[in-house]
């Protein structure tokens, strides 16, 4: 099968098309043929040596997929071969067949393609812990996210404003970005890159907030415990500010804040299918209503990898970037 390799290291790896064995699915698991793969910072990480996949893990990039089924183990009940799934994976989603664990499949909504299904998993399965598990986040709270056009924040912003009825702030860096997470739910939008953006916050959440989303972390880590009211929770996805930052423990303790981080990728597939569970029962029936639903800004061929990498680290994605594997499935579903 034709899959993507990390040729070289660090900041000089390229990435390169290879011809590589198919797998095979063992127990509890399904072989999606990939028609479409989701591409997310992660992987950018990982091909510049800067996030490893887990040691059971496959060493192809790619993270979430969607496709159709053409093995599935005899434990598993469903997906059953034929079934158009899009699926959260461990690696190997930058290939022509991908491995899967069934619990980690979720059906195709009836109103998205299986580009904009492949857009799907990685965003929801993030979000949904964020704010549902570790952001505890209740009805009506004061929600401020951060980096609110990127796949995951659009997904906060949808499942908060349709499921808890949040109060939403994001924060984005143009004008069309801002625009698409006021279109999506938010109350209102602001632009991180102004000097006064928290005091934008506290001017909309005179009392603070009550849950922060967050990937940037480092020395801004210190700022947004400061924008937290009473009881406040801060849930960081990843640190791209910087790996260390300065905080009050006094300030924790009396305010009683929280402050966690959030990592799927090397958590069981038992939690991610609980998380999958949640997900098909409370937002897939959003998405087949067309009451949530996701923004694809670009797509490539599987063989452009490189050029999907190089707009993603340019920042100028609103959404998500997808990797187009095999194009006759998204007209016809064929799974041969």
């Amino acid at each position: 099968m034709r899959a993507i390799t990390v040729e070289g290291e660090g900041e000089i790896a390229r990435l390169v098309v290879s011809d590589l064995p198919r797998p095979a699915p063992g127990p509890g698991q399904v072989l999606i043929r990939v028609a479409a793969a989701s591409v997310n910072r992660p992987d950018v990480q990982q091909r510049r040596g800067l996030y490893p996949s887990p040691p059971d893990a496959s060493p192809i990039l790619g993270l979430d997929v969607s496709g159709t089924v053409v093995e599935a183990a005899d434990d598993v009940a469903w997906p059953r071969p034929g079934a158009r799934v899009c699926a959260l994976v461990n690696g190997g989603g930058y290939a022509e067949y991908c491995v899967a664990p069934a619990g980690q499949c979720l059906p195709v909504p009836g109103r998205l393609d299986l580009v904009e299904a492949a857009s799907l998993p990685e965003a929801f399965f993030t979000a949904w812990n964020a704010l549902m598990l570790l952001g505890r986040l209740e009805p009506g709270e004061r929600l401020l996210v951060q980096g609110g056009a990127s796949g995951v924040g659009l997904a906060a912003i949808q499942i908060a404003a349709r499921l808890r009825s949040a109060r939403i702030v994001a924060t984005a860096s143009s004008e069309e970005k801002r625009a698409l997470c006021r279109a999506v739910g938010a109350t209102h939008a602001i632009d991180y890159r102004d000097p006064d953006w928290e005091d934008q916050v506290r001017a909309l959440f005179p009392g603070g907030c009550d849950l922060i989303i967050d990937a940037q972390a480092g020395p801004t880590t210190a700022r947004q415990m400061d924008l937290l009211d009473q009881g406040g929770r801060l849930v960081l996805l990843a640190s791209h500010a910087g790996p260390t930052g300065e905080i009050d423990t006094r300030s924790v303790v009396r305010r009683r804040l929280t402050l966690t981080g959030s990592t799927l990728r090397p958590r069981t597939a038992a939690f991610k299918a609980e998380l999958a569970a949640a997900l098909r029962e409370h937002v897939w029936p959003l998405l087949d209503q067309g009451l949530v639903t996701t923004h694809v800004c670009a797509t490539f061929p599987l063989d452009r990898a490189a050029d999907a990498h190089a707009l993603m680290e340019a920042n100028q994605q609103i959404g998500k970037i997808v990797l187009v594997v095999a194009s006759d499935q998204l007209v016809d579903g064929s799974s041969t």
